[in-house]
Order: C-alpha cells, then sequence, then structure tokens
C-alpha cells in the first residue's frame, strides 16, 4: 500500500484498506484536531447542528448552575488570567472608540499615522479637542556607505557654483 503524509504532523502512514481516502494518521493528536476540525467545518456550514449544540449547551447551563461559581472558588489563578484578559480587551475597545469619536483630528484622511500611546492613553476621554500630531523620527541602525562621486554625479550647493 502506498504511503502518504499526515495532513496535521506531515509524517508517513499507511491509510487504512477500509478508507483508502484517509488524509490523517491514527496518532491521538491528528485525530484530536481532525475532529475538531470537521467540528468546526459542520458549525460554519449546517445551521441546524449550530442550533443544536447551543440548546445543548444552554440545557448544560440550566442543569448545573452553581458550576461556574465552584470552578472560579477552586482556580484562583484561572479568574486572574480572564480578569487580566478581560482588562486588555476593555482597553483595546476603549482606544478604538477613542479615535472613532476624536474630532480633533480626521484620523482617515491624515497622511501620517496617529498613534494613541501609554499608559494614560486610557484615561484621554471621548471627543478630545486637543489637536496634535507626533511624528517620530528615527535615525538609521547602520550608517549609509560613503559613496564615491561617479562621473556622472555633480557637485552641488555654493562651493560647487564658486569653483
Amino acid at each position: 500500500m502506498i504511503e502518504r503524509p499526515c495532513r496535521y504532523c506531515c509524517q508517513l502512514f499507511q491509510p487504512s484498506p477500509c478508507h483508502p481516502q484517509q488524509a490523517v494518521c491514527s496518532q491521538a493528536v491528528c485525530q484530536q484536531r481532525r475532529r475538531a476540525d470537521s467540528r468546526k467545518q459542520k458549525l460554519i456550514s449546517d445551521p441546524e447542528y449550530r442550533q443544536v449544540c447551543r440548546e445543548s449547551a444552554r440545557k448544560w447551563r440550566g442543569d448545573h448552575r452553581g458550576y461556574w461559581q465552584q470552578y472560579r472558588t477552586a482556580h484562583p489563578e484561572a479568574v486572574e488570567r480572564n480578569r487580566a484578559g478581560q482588562r486588555q480587551r476593555d482597553q483595546r475597545r476603549h482606544l478604538l472608540d477613542l479615535a472613532n469619536n476624536n474630532s480633533a483630528l480626521d484620523l482617515k484622511s491624515s497622511v501620517a499615522g496617529v498613534w494613541l500611546l501609554g499608559p494614560a492613553a486610557q484615561d484621554l476621554a471621548n471627543n478630545n479637542l486637543a489637536s496634535a500630531q507626533v511624528f517620530i523620527l528615527q535615525r538609521p541602525l547602520r550608517k549609509p556607505p560613503a559613496s564615491d562621486r561617479s562621473c556622472k554625479q555633480h557637485p552641488s550647493g555654493l562651493s560647487a557654483a564658486l569653483a
């Protein structure tokens, strides 16, 4: 039988004689990824399946009302990780709202990029009336090579006019 590479781990494997079109090897990790991808695709393409999954999750939450409170009590590190992530999401949303509601500058028509930077950016009020642009000019990391003038280059400036 002909070997073929696994879609996920790229290792060669022999497809099952019962399933000659098999594209994924039999390793547990690869099979888990295959099932997860299949489920994602089914959720996207089948509205009835998506609705059944929603109702199933809703029913489970109804049957296990105190689960999340117990989980949060037993896993304080997960709670803190979630809070930190939520703070970042809130800050990102706040900065997007600030950029969208800024009447000082039309950010879409500006030639230069406008960035709101630093920890104080979250304290800026919506509809900020300050009009300022900051241009950061960075020196090159390495100096350009000294160029020798070719015969086609002509000196310019006052010293060249006087010569």
